[in-house]
């Protein structure tokens, strides 16, 4: 995996490839479901006990649909985008797009640094891409301020 912004890119596109989106409003769309998933990833760790939230759901330890990581990826995109849009019956079809998405994510991260355990340095690995370029900016920072490289 390059970085785990391609990665959700690669999903919302499967994922939206089953809906006829409206061409004129598609790449707002698909932009926008990926933004908002990356932005609940983000906003989550930002917050306490956000880390372990997010650890928990790329690790598959919990419900993809039931975790509030996907109940915030719902509400940014909501808000962001589907406010904006006048998509009427699509609008929730869309939104139902999230949760599957999010499910497809769970699973991601596994022990990459060779340790025995999933840890920071194994989110880090992730979002950054097995070859340590593409670093996700945003993530990436915050996980880096946040922790300072702490397990």
């Amino acid at each position: 995996m390059a970085n785990i912004n391609d990665y959700i890119q690669q999903v919302v596109g499967a994922a939206a490839g089953k809906v006829e989106i409206p061409a004129q409003v598609k790449d707002q769309v698909l932009n926008g479901l990926s933004s908002s998933i990356l932005g609940s990833l983000t906003q989550t760790v930002a917050k306490p006990g956000g880390l372990e939230e997010v650890k928990n759901l790329l690790t598959g330890r919990i419900n993809a649909a039931s975790s509030p990581v996907t109940a915030l990826a719902g509400n940014i995109f909501n808000s962001n985008v589907l406010s904006k849009l006048n998509l009427g019956k699509l609008a929730p079809v869309l939104a139902g797009l999230i949760p599957g998405i999010m499910t497809k994510l769970s699973g991601i991260i596994k022990d990459q640094d060779g340790d025995g355990d999933v840890d920071i340095n194994d989110i880090l690995l992730t979002l950054k891409g097995g070859n340590g370029s593409g670093i996700l900016g945003a993530a990436t920072s915050i996980l880096g301020s946040l922790l300072g490289g702490k397990k």
